[in-house]
């Protein structure tokens, strides 16, 4: 990592004379303007510990836990529940649609030994599955539905409340300004906004723009989330959003370091340097180790699959190496295929 913190100067800090920053959800002080953004099958312990060992002060999120799942108690949803002392400030994402089970559930999540620093409502995730079943941004469509559930999960827990939802369901049906003051009124403490409607799912560029001056309707902070992919990207988000912090997810895969560069950055105004392949190609060993400890081999190969395109992007014959690395069945395999890529650099 012999270039990890190699700095240039460049432009300036995004607040002059600003020591650190600080946001506060409810009774939560932040200490970053920048939050790791949930991602279902993503932000798991393995992947938020590989994070903050280089952001210390992020907020962090898990993935996101259906109330349904966890009131089921099975036992394939203990791992999704699993966290670290060194996580904290730490936010459990809760999705569902039904008032009473989703404050029962977060009843639930305060019965950890290290109970969450925040609770976040899911009414963004715009998988087909997900809002079929009236989750996530199909809340959207159902404002006074998604008010009962913020209230519901407010009156249930002694944390500070969140809700992450999009500008709308569809480009017609863009109603984040009178969503974002519901949630408001009915308890929130904050919101993150993807700026993205529900049809766009990922595709196609968020658009900042249509936020611009939220903060001037409501009084609490806001997140933007969406085509955050650098520190460069986030201050030309925060600037034209006047939002209060940013939400970081996808840019992060194959980049654990990313949220601490924008950190740096905004608050110096200098550029820490992408770490290079190599370097990235140690992370995907680690973090491959770090998942066969939680999940056991047999699930965590599979289940790593996913991450290794982002580390190993941009090496030659990448596609013939993803091949590989998608076909092998074990451990040993993986990692020898890993290390002959690092010592071919």
């Amino acid at each position: 990592m012999t270039n990890l913190y190699q700095t240039q100067q460049q432009n300036r800090p995004l607040q002059k004379n600003n020591k650190e920053f600080q946001i506060k959800i409810g009774n939560v002080l932040l200490k970053s303007p920048v939050m790791l953004a949930p991602m279902a099958g993503i932000t798991d312990l393995p992947y938020r510990q590989l994070i903050r060992r280089f952001s210390k002060d992020s907020l962090l999120t898990t993935e996101m836990i259906s109330s349904e799942m966890l009131m089921q108690n099975r036992k394939d949803g203990d791992k999704i529940l699993e966290n670290r002392e060194n996580e904290f400030p730490l936010s459990y994402q809760l999705s569902g649609h039904k008032p009473q089970m989703m404050a029962t559930a977060a009843k639930k999540l305060m019965k950890l030994e290290r109970k969450p620093s925040v609770i976040d409502i899911n009414m963004g995730c715009p998988v087909r599955k997900v809002v079929c079943g009236g989750d996530g941004s199909a809340l959207m469509r159902t404002p006074e539905l998604a008010s009962d559930i913020v209230k519901a999960v407010k009156d249930a827990v002694d944390v500070p409340v969140s809700v992450k939802f999009r500008l709308g369901y569809t480009a017609s049906e863009k109603n984040f300004l009178e969503f974002a003051l519901l949630m408001q009124d009915s308890g929130a403490d904050s919101i993150t906004i993807h700026c993205r409607t529900r049809s766009q799912m990922y595709s196609g560029e968020a658009d900042w723009s249509a936020i611009a001056g939220i903060k001037k309707e409501i009084n609490i902070p806001v997140f933007a989330n969406g085509d955050v992919t650098s520190p460069q990207r986030a201050k030309e988000c925060l600037e034209m959003t006047g939002a209060d912090g940013v939400a970081v997810g996808r840019a992060t895969l194959g980049a654990p370091d990313l949220l601490h560069r924008i950190e740096h950055y905004l608050l110096t105004g200098e550029l820490i340097e992408q770490a290079d392949i190599k370097t990235k190609i140690q992370w995907a060993i680690e973090h491959l180790d770090a998942e066969v400890e939680l999940r056991g081999e047999k699930n965590a190969i599979p289940f790593m699959r996913k991450f290794y395109p982002y580390y190993i992007r941009g090496i030659q014959n990448a596609a013939a190496v993803r091949g590989k690395l998608m076909s092998a069945a074990q451990y040993g395999v993986i990692v020898e295929e890993l290390n002959k890529i690092s010592q071919g650099l």
